[in-house]
């Protein structure tokens, strides 16, 4: 049995109300039935779970272990839990599972999710899940894989509710109760012309409400968005949260309806554009996970380490040019780290905000400026604050009065220098098309260091040697 869970966190015995994990007398009971080979217990148990929960449950166990679960769950394994696994970890479950079991659970999956889940796999275990559709879901998936990487097309699901816009509420529900196939979840029925353009979309409320002979064009909804099948996936996360949108056509290159996104995909690429940037922030990569292995971990951090040992080796060298400023006042070399803390910190307050506003939108050309002077203004206000609270500080301890003047100038200098490159340098990263979650870090760094020091030991070495 798994060491792992042994060692985690106490948890509560049984799940509590508004605790969506898996309670520890759960996950010893599903690793009990593992141990013994009780299919029938680890599916009893299992069953009322979610398949996110189920992946959950897989990533944090070890590998042993894992491949004991998937094997032991045989043609009861269900495929939405491949499509909630991380992507490190699909490919070593595909691997796990027999032919005829994977064929049975990708079958159960709709289009976007075939998509999802095949696009980030070997070129072995693509054709296996291929060849494991029916021929036309096959042409479909394949059709999608043919678009960009992060576009619409990729994102969309083919299994489109579709209505002529001359037909009424009543035939519109006649079709749908007598169709033989109709996606799991929808939301719209979308309204088409005779050239297949989508004209407005109607809601199932409206249409289950709405009187048989009222048409299908007097009850569209009033905010209707059409998804171009190359537009983007942020842009695309971006429509449906500002528009709050439910779900939305996607059309090709001549407007004709070719698939639809739904909230559940939007959601997930915003999720994912916020995890990147965090992990950009903190130089990591954009696919950093706990189950890398740790050649995978140590090289996707070690750019930016290097990075930023040059920009600590360019702040070293401005000490160094005041190195008999600081050997004739060893108070200096005491307070220099408070200045260089205190650049740092506050310039990678404004650097999270703006990499935030950039992502959202709602920093631009427009409003850079005012957005700018705001952000010295905070600066400004804060190296006044706690230069003065340093300054007071520093008269106690050296009394040194001039000391704490330089003190005081060199934060106030330095908070302002800090605002300044924390705002500045993500908003030029972004002009220039580059990611400024992922470059700015350092190049903010750098500024408030050798801001910091050349301020205050510049200022120190003018006053007090």
């Amino acid at each position: 049995m798994s060491e792992e869970f042994d060692q985690r966190e106490t948890q509560p015995d049984s799940a509590t109300e508004g605790d969506y994990s898996i309670s520890r007398r759960d996950i010893a009971a599903i690793l009990y039935a593992v141990d013994a080979g009780d299919q029938a217990k680890l599916i009893e148990l299992t069953e009322p779970l979610h398949a996110a929960d189920i992946a959950d449950f897989l990533e944090q166990l070890n590998p042993y272990d894992r491949r004991r679960l998937v094997q032991l769950y045989g043609r009861e394994f269900d495929g939405e839990i491949l499509s909630e696994l991380e992507e490190g970890l699909r490919e070593e479950i595909i691997s796990v599972l027999h032919p005829d079991v994977l064929a049975e659970a990708v079958r159960e999956l709709e289009s976007d999710d075939v998509v999802d889940l095949v696009e980030d796999l070997d070129e072995p275990q693509q054709e296996a899940i291929l060849d494991a559709l029916e021929d036309s879901d096959r042409v479909a998936v394949e059709q999608a894989l043919a678009y960009p990487e992060t576009s619409a097309g990729r994102l969309m699901q083919r299994e489109v509710v579709v209505a002529p816009d001359h037909w009424t509420v009543g035939e519109a529900i006649d079709f749908l109760r007598n169709a033989e196939e109709l996606p799991e979840q929808f939301y719209h029925v979308v309204l088409v012309d005779p050239r297949m353009h989508p004209v407005g979309n109607v809601t199932l409320g409206k249409l289950m409400s709405s009187r048989r002979n009222v048409r299908l064009t007097e009850i569209v909804e009033d905010v209707f968005q059409v998804i171009p099948v190359l537009q983007d996936e942020a842009d695309v996360a971006y429509a449906f949260n500002q528009y709050h949108l439910i779900s939305a056509p996607v059309v090709d290159e001549d407007d004709r309806l070719v698939g639809v996104i739904t909230i559940d995909d939007a959601m997930t690429v915003l999720d994912e554009e916020h995890e990147e940037d965090i992990l950009r922030l903190a130089g990591v990569g954009d696919e950093a996970s706990l189950t890398d292995t740790i050649f995978e971990a140590a090289k996707g951090r070690a750019l930016w380490l290097f990075v930023n040992l040059l920009t600590a080796i360019l702040a070293s060298l401005v000490i160094d040019v005041f190195a008999d400023t600081i050997n004739q006042m060893v108070a200096l070399a005491v307070l220099m780290p408070i200045v260089a803390s205190m650049g740092g910190n506050a310039g990678t307050q404004t650097m999270t905000v703006a990499v935030r506003a950039l992502a959202t939108r709602d920093l631009t050309a427009q409003n850079a400026l005012r957005v700018v002077l705001r952000e010295l203004s905070v600066g400004a206000l804060n190296g006044l604050i706690f230069g003065g609270t340093m300054a007071l500080v520093v008269a106690f301890w050296f009394q040194v009065p001039m000391l704490a003047l330089v003190i005081g100038l060199a934060m106030l200098c330095t908070q302002i220098a800090a605002a300044l490159g924390g705002i500045v340098i993500p908003m030029a990263l972004d002009r220039a098309g580059i990611d400024p979650a992922l470059a700015s870090g350092p190049f903010v760094t750098t500024v408030t260091d050798v801001v910091g020091f050349f301020a205050f030991l510049g200022l120190a070495a003018s006053v007090l040697i």
